[in-house]
């Protein structure tokens, strides 16, 4: 492909997208530049604590069961309080809470604050899925969430491949810097992003019934893309849990962990624009099909792992997957989610990635340090091709995409129908 005709796709994929999109995009970006916590909470616990491969999953478990916590919570303050405010309370919440998780010494304490992080840094992707959806029009949706899963993934290289050298210097740190980042973006919000949630007048009111977590729990269809989504969340939580741990039992540096990881961010970074103009039309199904096998086989592979080279080469073979699988699974929960119910469905399929962060990394601990961790990839393998069966026969017969109008909310001054420029870095 030509410089030219690269930079014609690059310009045809961000064009189109509404100004508030672009400062939600700009919040995720910073969020992500920030963290450090996340990627390393294994090693810290591990090698700088001196503390067991079950220790640190049981923390990273009650991290995972914070986020079941606020999911469904967030997701009713979503739909009620509005998106905006439920965005600023998580993120404050978040910067504390990660603060203080950097001051905690005693086992109890770190477990607890973790469990604390988990709830505050959760709260906040229900409002941001639901806010998206409110401002980009249907047939921009998958572009606009692929764009800004390369945000989220740009700023995950970056923080990977420093938060190593940074961990070598201070741990603590790393949690001071990203509690700052964090602030960052709740000032973003509150400064550029006013209120997306669309108002239901009275004839809609009397016309649609309110949609309350029952309603969403009656939703066989979309209870069934939750299960589906909990099973590939399980295998792709093993790169920040499982991964970091099996790399240093295996005698590999936090370093060398971060620059195999810092893989994953690099290439959907040079990648998510092409793949999205090539998937953003074709059917779902297939693409979450195949995604879930070549994430499972992906993760499979680590196995045969000796050196950082293979381990950074897997790494591109599930990554390939995640690229594919996060915009197509966002924007099929956004189709099948009522207008005026985003929050708690939103919430519902959130709470699909904390159930597996609470899981993953029990699952994790338990199998390496019982059995090792040839077995913990065979079941990632196993746990792929199951959720490939699933989205077979989940989706046969799935309807047609409501039509909407061009854009469901002017968001201040700003038509989310209107032509935008890129923010500048």
């Amino acid at each position: 492909m030509s410089f030219t005709a690269m930079r014609r796709a690059v310009t045809e994929s961000v064009s189109g997208l509404p100004r508030a999109f672009w400062w939600l995009w700009t919040s995720t970006l910073v969020n992500r530049l920030g963290a450090f916590v996340a990627t390393f909470m294994a090693l810290y616990l591990t090698l700088d604590r001196g503390y067991s491969a079950s220790y640190a999953g049981l923390v990273a478990a009650l991290h995972g069961l914070g986020g079941v916590v606020s999911s469904l919570g967030a997701g009713v303050m979503t739909d009620r309080l509005g998106r905006r405010p439920t965005l600023l309370i998580a993120q404050a919440s978040t910067a504390g809470s990660v603060a203080l998780l950097g001051f905690m010494e005693q086992p109890l304490a770190i477990a607890g604050v973790a469990f604390l992080v988990g709830m505050a840094s959760n709260a906040s992707r229900p409002a941001v899925q639901a806010m998206m959806a409110d401002i980009v029009r249907p047939e921009d949706r998958v572009r606009a969430f692929s764009l800004n899963y390369w945000a989220i993934n740009l700023g995950f290289a970056i923080s990977s491949a420093g938060a190593g050298f940074i961990a070598s210097y201070s741990y603590r740190a790393g949690f001071l810097i990203e509690a700052a980042m964090t602030l960052v973006c709740a000032i973003v919000v509150f400064a550029k992003l006013p209120e997306s949630r669309p108002v239901r007048s009275a004839l809609e009111k009397a016309a649609e019934p309110e949609v309350g977590l029952g309603t969403v729990l009656r939703d066989g269809r979309f209870m069934g893309v939750v299960g589906l989504s909990f099973l590939v969340a399980l295998i792709f939580q093993q790169g920040s849990v499982g991964l970091p741990v099996a790399m240093g039992e295996a005698g590999f540096t936090p370093a060398d962990y971060g620059l195999a990881i810092a893989v994953n961010g690099v290439l959907i970074v040079v990648l998510q624009i092409p793949v999205t103009r090539f998937i953003e039309h074709r059917d779902p199904r297939r693409l979450l099909v195949i995604s879930s096998v070549v994430a499972g086989y992906g993760f499979g592979l680590t196995a045969f792992a000796g050196s950082v080279g293979v381990f950074a080469l897997t790494v591109c073979v599930w990554t390939l997957a995640e690229i594919v699988n996060a915009p197509t699974q966002t924007s099929l929960v956004v189709r099948l989610s009522p207008t005026h119910g985003r929050g708690r469905y939103q919430g519902m399929y959130t709470m699909s990635w904390s159930v597996a962060a609470l899981v993953a990394p029990l699952m994790s601990g338990f199998m390496i340090d019982r059995f090792g961790a040839e077995w913990l990839w065979g079941a990632c393998a196993v746990i792929g091709t199951g959720a490939a069966v699933g989205y077979w026969g989940l989706m046969r017969g799935l309807p047609e995409e409501k039509e909407e109008a061009a854009a469901d909310v002017s968001v201040g001054d700003v038509s989310a129908a209107e032509p935008v420029r890129q923010p500048q870095a």
